[in-house]
């Protein structure tokens, strides 16, 4: 009989741990929700406050680890055998799909923190059975602990997995520090089901240039593309706009797309061999027994020739364990037509084949015929593609080289400079989509060159817009931009609406002569003419401060910066400077915790900074939008003083638009935009606000500012804390 009372007087609510978020966000789903800004907390972390990954790297045997991954690729288990007895296409998948997410919009992405271990990535319809693959490395991972990362190991067992079929490889480079939780600032799309149709990112799936900023991908719980064709409709031309589209929102030109599909298909195959409906839920849906594990066949077999996958089934070429030009050779000596798998997928086999130039299945058993996806068929019908494979086919020497390269920077492009690279393995040749920076000169006079800035004749505003537009492109998700290499005066920065060009020209005349004058650097010069106005604004304050100061930045060259590449990287809003270059549909208190996670701030270093940077006087074109002083270029808390004054009420004023009111008066004292309100409105944000509003909070207001400060101007200064 049941026990009704004992039901009734469970300790805990039922599903509030298991439902959906069961808070705030449900009741008031339009309210700014600041969990993008507070998604790293420490206490996520099990290896502590004080865990160094780049000292644990140091203890790494390499040559150990090399040998038992290789070991491991050709040591086939039971429970998850091997194809053809070597696990190098599941490893190269599972090392594809990690770093294959990263996208240059916003640089959000790819394999450097090891985020495919968690929801959504790791069940995505994309990632099927790569919980498998993950799971074959716990013993290595087990066996290294803390002295690789699972971001590193992921990485590293596809690149071994090339090497160990014979490829050449390009190198290798540690340095990935994992992530504990699910990145919450990355937006995946809005669709609510996997792979709703194409139509949903699109303005106009015909045109693939319309797909939905940032993404990078053109159905939900995909890498790249369908491979079955658009919205799963073969129609290999219409899948090669999307391939060039999707490849160049991952940062690559046509010739490493086909480089990088080649070399993807030159090992390793599909598993269709059975039925979609025979399969346990994904990770993330299936029961509490399979530990972790989804896309399990309790049904039938299951495993081996009998796996079910991608619903497509077959290899790509004859050898496909082998890395040899047999893609292309499969490709060019075949006329090719549309079947369907065992599992109705449609998919490109040969009209003719002879029998000894098929593979295998994975068991050895039978040969079957090879097969090609609507993506593979469009590298041979696209006429761009098709000159591409044609070179790589006649020179099978060059393809392996484009290919270790491209792989190469898929797998390390959201690691940031080379100066990040960790290993024996990492290859010293500086690379163009690595931003290099040459060093700068560090042993000069500091407080002699700050006294020639300080008399230069530029104003303490210009030195301080300068400094933030100079740093603010610094982006934490791939490691890009800021001050180094003062990139603010080469294209295409330095025509970017959101710099004032005429203005920055003109700050620019002066900090160019200066540095031929003295040999410092532009970027050192930027940045200390910031920090000088910073701590002027301090004193004028009442508070004395130093602002600690690094030199060693160098001026990157024009030769050496690719424009293409950091064109994303323009700032089409910015709140610390109340900018927005056009009116979008995303409010701009949105916009402004976008920019803030991706310069990796906390809520609190956000709110400081905007207030501080309002009563420096630094927004763009000059407005008063926001500046609540009447002592403008005084680091005071006035910002937050006037926001939380009840003798004013706030009313609309027009598009972005508000005016502060007197009460009694009703006189107009102050403007504001929604960037500049929502430190009020918001409750969160509020209690910030009314912490550096208090009476005893006038110095602390300063130390705070100065603090996030010094953390914007370095980010990039990655040799810093570099081993």
């Amino acid at each position: 009989m049941t026990d009704v009372a004992a039901a009734g007087t469970c300790p805990v609510v039922h599903g509030a741990h298991t439902s959906k978020d069961g808070s705030v966000k449900e009741w008031w789903p339009k309210g700014l929700n600041l969990d993008i800004l507070a998604q790293h907390d420490t206490k996520t972390n099990p290896l502590g406050a004080d865990f160094d990954y780049r000292e644990e790297l140091k203890k790494l045997d390499v040559d150990a680890l090399v040998k038992d991954v290789k070991e491991l690729l050709v040591t086939s288990q039971p429970w998850w055998p091997a194809d053809w007895g070597h696990y190098g296409g599941l490893m190269i998948r599972m090392a594809w799909h990690s770093a294959g997410t990263y996208r240059i919009a916003d640089g959000r992405g790819g394999g450097g923190s090891g985020t495919q271990r968690f929801a959504p990535l790791n069940s995505w319809p994309d990632n099927a059975n790569l919980d498998k693959a993950r799971r074959l490395l716990w013993p290595i991972k087990k066996k290294y602990g803390n002295r690789i990362s699972w971001a590193d190991l992921m990485i590293l067992a596809g690149t071994l997995s090339y090497e160990s079929m014979g490829h050449k490889v390009y190198g290798f480079a540690f340095g990935r520090e994992d992530l504990w939780h699910p990145e919450k600032d990355t937006y995946w799309g809005s669709e609510q089901e996997w792979l709703a149709p194409s139509d949903e990112r699109y303005g106009s799936v015909d045109n693939p240039s319309t797909m939905e900023n940032p993404l990078a991908a053109v159905q939900m719980g995909l890498i790249y593309v369908n491979p079955t064709g658009v919205n799963g409709v073969p129609d290999p031309l219409k899948t090669a706009a999307h391939v060039r589209e999707t490849f160049a929102r991952m940062a690559m030109n046509d010739e490493e797309t086909v480089a990088l599909t080649a070399g993807g298909h030159t090992v390793g195959r599909t598993h269709g061999n059975g039925r979609a409906e025979s399969l346990s839920p994904e990770p993330e849906g299936a029961d509490i027994t399979e530990q972790g594990l989804g896309w399990n066949n309790h049904v039938s077999r299951g495993i081996g020739k009998d796996t079910m996958t991608s619903g497509i089934e077959g290899a790509w070429t004859s050898n496909p364990t082998r890395w040899d030009n047999g893609y292309f050779t499969m490709l060019f000596s075949h006329e090719w037509e549309l079947r369907e798998s065992p599992a109705g997928a449609p998919q490109w086999e040969p009209v003719a084949i002879a029998e000894e130039d098929k593979p295998f299945d994975v068991e050895g058993i039978a040969r079957q015929n090879p097969i090609m996806t609507d993506a593979d068929m469009a590298m041979i019908k696209d006429p761009i593609y098709r000159e591409i494979s044609e070179r790589f086919y006649n020179d099978p020497e060059y393809f392996s080289e484009v290919f270790a390269r491209a792989w190469f920077k898929l797998t390390h492009r959201d690691m940031g400079p080379r100066n990040r690279y960790v290993g024996p393995l990492a290859p010293t040749e500086d690379l163009i989509w690595q931003d290099p920076v040459p060093a700068g000169k560090a042993d000069y006079d500091v407080a002699a060159v700050a006294q020639r800035i300080l008399s230069s004749g530029l104003s303490m505003t210009d030195l301080v817009m300068t400094a933030w537009d100079s740093a603010r492109t610094y982006r934490d998700s791939d490691k890009r931009g800021g001050a180094n290499g003062a990139r603010i005066r080469l294209a295409p920065q330095r025509d970017w609406h959101a710099n004032e060009p005429e203005r920055l020209n003109r700050v620019l005349a002066v900090y160019e002569a200066l540095s031929a004058e003295t040999g410092v650097s532009v970027a050192d010069l930027i940045v200390l003419g910031g920090n000088l106005a910073v701590q002027d604004a301090a004193r004028k304050a009442g508070v004395e401060v130093s602002i600690p100061f690094h030199p060693g930045r160098g001026d990157a060259s024009q030769e050496w910066t690719d424009v293409d590449s950091f064109a994303p990287l323009e700032p089409i809003h910015d709140a610390f400077r109340n900018y927005l270059k056009k009116d979008y549909t995303v409010p701009a208190e949105e916009l402004m915790l976008d920019r803030a996670s991706l310069m990796n701030l906390t809520a609190v270093e956000m709110t400081c900074l905007i207030g501080g940077m309002r009563v420096l006087g630094t927004n763009f074109g000059g407005t008063s939008h926001g500046v609540f002083t009447d002592t403008v270029g005084a680091l005071t808390n006035d910002f937050f003083v006037t926001l939380t004054d009840l003798g004013y009420v706030w009313e609309p004023a027009g598009f972005n638009a508000y005016n502060l009111r007197d009460r009694t008066t009703g006189q107009v004292r102050h403007t504001a935009t929604r960037a500049d309100l929502v430190f009020g409105s918001n409750s969160i944000l509020r209690s910030y606000a009314e912490v550096y509003a208090q009476d005893d909070s006038r110095e602390k207001f300063v130390h705070d500012f100065v603090a996030a400060w010094t953390k914007v101007m370095n980010a990039d200064r990655f040799d810093l804390v570099a081993s």
